[in-house]
């Protein structure tokens, strides 16, 4: 339910059609509740419903009677969270009023309230010090990872969705045209978090820099490629990883490579099996990691190491590594058709 007292947007069916705008202007969720005297939820108004009524001809005095959503969605006072979250998704809407069986209205579940994740200790690390050759010529004059999708540079879309899923502390390791990357996101203030740098002299690879947290705190670290979009919730993939207590957590999706011609397969000169245009299914690094503080010991100072590396060596000295499979949207942005994707892929970025 949402923490903000939703009785705010509570009218009753005789209340004008200019009360409920009012209403709309002053309460900020974007939805009136409307109430009989007897206490029975009769509907919504909703900013959509108030232009429809007066397309109709329907006045600015005429009671909202007129232009209730009787058939609005509702959720039960017992409806768990993610099957509230459900019907929000299935119904493209952002509240739903709760009723209990005899139409008494409970609150209002709200998208933001249900969507928001608890605040984690964790710092969240992007690896941006990428020059972006491949994504000529947008990185002419700028850093890979401040390349704009939907207006946005791609790390501020990475900040963003990282901060909604409850991370305050971020670290941006830096490198090709660092002062831009600087210079945008400054000490991170503006998206209420705190944001420091480690720059690398030379390129370091996607995991070098992180030898810098060595020894510094005790918290698993969340990392990301500053060129990877998805909609991957980070917190749920710091959770997976605390729970199997792992070393290493790298998140992985399914990539699929469709054959072009039948397959034969030998033995000597006898055929022993023929497949027309087979699928190949493996899983791929999808670039965002989890990995624990004492990992991190056996990265060198200012020595270059890949993460795939850095994992090679994880799984050589037995430690507990871990795969987390991802179904969500998901897009390495290293090509100037990948930008093209994105901008469809991800329109609600």
């Amino acid at each position: 339910m949402s923490s903000h007292k939703w009785q705010i947007c509570v009218l009753a069916p005789s209340n004008s059609v200019r009360d409920a705008i009012d209403n709309l202007i002053t309460s900020s969720k974007k939805i009136v509740l409307v109430v009989s005297q007897e206490g029975t939820f009769e509907g919504t108004v909703s900013d959509g419903d108030i232009r429809r009524g007066l397309l109709r001809g329907i006045g600015l005095q005429s009671q909202i009677s007129e232009i209730i959503q009787k058939s609005a969605v509702i959720a039960s006072p017992e409806m768990p969270r993610e099957t509230v979250k459900s019907l929000m998704l299935t119904h493209k809407i952002q509240q739903i009023p709760i009723v209990d069986q005899f139409r008494k209205l409970h609150g209002l579940h709200e998208w933001d309230e249900l969507d928001l994740s608890p605040v984690r200790d964790n710092l969240f690390v992007v690896m941006a010090g990428g020059e972006g050759r491949r994504l000529m010529p947008h990185t002419l004059n700028t850093p890979k990872p401040m390349v704009l999708v939907h207006g946005k540079p791609m790390l501020e879309h990475i900040v963003i969705r990282a901060r909604a899923n409850g991370f305050r502390e971020f670290i941006l390791v830096v490198h090709h045209m660092s002062q831009l990357i600087e210079d945008y996101f400054g000490d991170g203030s503006k998206w209420e978090v705190s944001i420091r740098y480690i720059k690398e002299k030379t390129p370091l690879g996607t995991a070098g820099g992180l030898a810098q947290l060595s020894g510094l705190g005790k918290e698993p670290i969340v990392v990301t490629n500053g060129d990877v979009l998805s909609d991957l919730n980070y917190s749920e993939i710091l959770d997976f990883h605390l729970e199997n207590n792992a070393s290493g957590t790298m998140a992985v999706r399914q990539h699929e490579i469709a054959h072009p011609f039948g397959v034969v397969t030998l033995d000597g000169l006898r055929i022993t099996n023929i497949e027309e245009k087979p699928v190949q299914r493996n899983y791929i690094n999808a670039g965002v990691y989890v990995i624990a503080r004492e990992a991190l010991s056996s990265l060198e100072q200012d020595a270059f190491m890949s993460m795939t590396d850095f994992f090679a060596t994880l799984l050589s000295s037995k430690a507990n590594v871990c795969a987390y499979p991802i179904h969500e949207s998901w897009i390495d942005v290293g090509r100037p058709e990948d930008l093209n994707e994105v901008t469809t892929k991800f329109k609600e970025l």
